[in-house]
């Protein structure tokens, strides 16, 4: 009688970290020899994907060059830049892991975390594994308090939680990523897609870390819209606030009509207090302009939603060389 021999087939679990990268020529060397150093800890395949975000250094020469030299580094390029938020969307799309991390490549997402966060999912216990700064030691302490403003604001008025101080450095396992990738809007907001689509999260709190190369594509006005975008994409309680503005105002006005036909009827003096009325005119002309600009923000979403663009276009990626 023969005996079979069943050979067990072991499946290594592949880990996909995604970067989104915008003339990073500086910092691109420190992340790639950071995080082959961490990958080798770990008991997985990996690949690295960069998304090249339409730089104009030599970002993209650097990103081939590793490419043709390490199987694992695939990337990403765009035709132009489309922003950060479109390079995270590519690079979900184009992974292929079991699980999918995304981190920035200055160094600010820290890798050492990572075997940490893969150990944690392996337990089954919860499908991602984010990151938060408990401190912002170093920044600039008027974007720390506006930051702090905005989480609290867009808390308040959407039932999605978003975690003060919350990173988009996770990593997520793939029915995560899957849902993610469902949601195909073209205005997006990630930090906000994260929490929408649920699943259990465990946050990991770390110190905020300075950039290891490179300055930061960040201002106060780029954060300030993107904010405005956040908020915009998953609250309409800014067209509310309109909405009751609009109504407040046409009782004051009501209410002002009466209060000048009794002052005339009784004093017969219609015309004195003009300056007021000026100033009155001008301050609710302000709040119009206002509540006209708030419905402005989402009739242009719409506008940029029904003409169905693709959220971004790809020039070549490593499939190329």
């Amino acid at each position: 009688m023969r005996k079979l021999f069943v050979k067990e087939v072991f499946h290594m679990d592949k880990i996909s970290i995604i970067v989104p990268v915008y003339n990073e020529e500086e910092a691109i060397k420190i992340f790639y020899d950071k995080i082959t150093e961490v990958s080798a800890k770990i008991e997985a395949e990996f690949e690295f994907i960069f998304v090249n975000d339409g730089s104009k250094d030599k970002t993209l020469d650097i990103v081939k060059e590793y490419a043709r030299h390490d199987s694992r580094v695939r990337f990403v390029s765009f035709s132009r830049n489309f922003g950060k938020e479109a390079a995270m969307y590519a690079g979900l799309q184009a992974s292929e892991g079991d699980y999918v991390a995304i981190m920035d490549v200055d160094l600010q997402d820290p890798p050492d975390l990572i075997p940490e966060m893969y150990n944690t999912l392996l337990e089954k216990e919860y499908d991602c594994v984010a990151t938060k700064r408990q401190t912002r030691k170093g920044e600039n302490p008027i974007i720390s308090f506006c930051s702090r403003l905005f989480y609290k604001l867009i808390n308040k008025m959407t039932k999605t939680e978003i975690v003060d101080g919350a990173r988009d450095y996770r990593l997520m396992t793939r029915q995560m990523v899957n849902s993610i990738l469902e949601v195909t809007e073209y205005n997006r907001f990630s930090k906000g897609i994260f929490s929408w689509v649920g699943f259990n999260t465990k946050w990991i709190a770390y110190d905020n870390i300075e950039r290891s190369a490179g300055k930061t594509k960040w201002n106060f006005w780029k954060l300030f819209f993107y904010a405005l975008d956040g908020i915009t994409a998953f609250s309409t309680a800014p067209l509310m606030i309109a909405t009751l503005a609009g109504i407040l105002f046409c009782l004051l006005a009501f209410i002002m009509i009466i209060v000048i036909i009794v002052r005339t009827c009784t004093y017969g003096d219609p015309v004195s207090g003009w300056p007021s009325l000026v100033c009155i005119i001008l301050f609710v002309s302000g709040v119009q302009l206002f509540c006209l600009g708030i419905m402005g923000q989402y009739m242009s979403k719409e506008y940029m939603e029904i003409k169905n663009r693709p959220i971004y276009i790809v020039k070549e990626t490593e499939k190329d060389l």
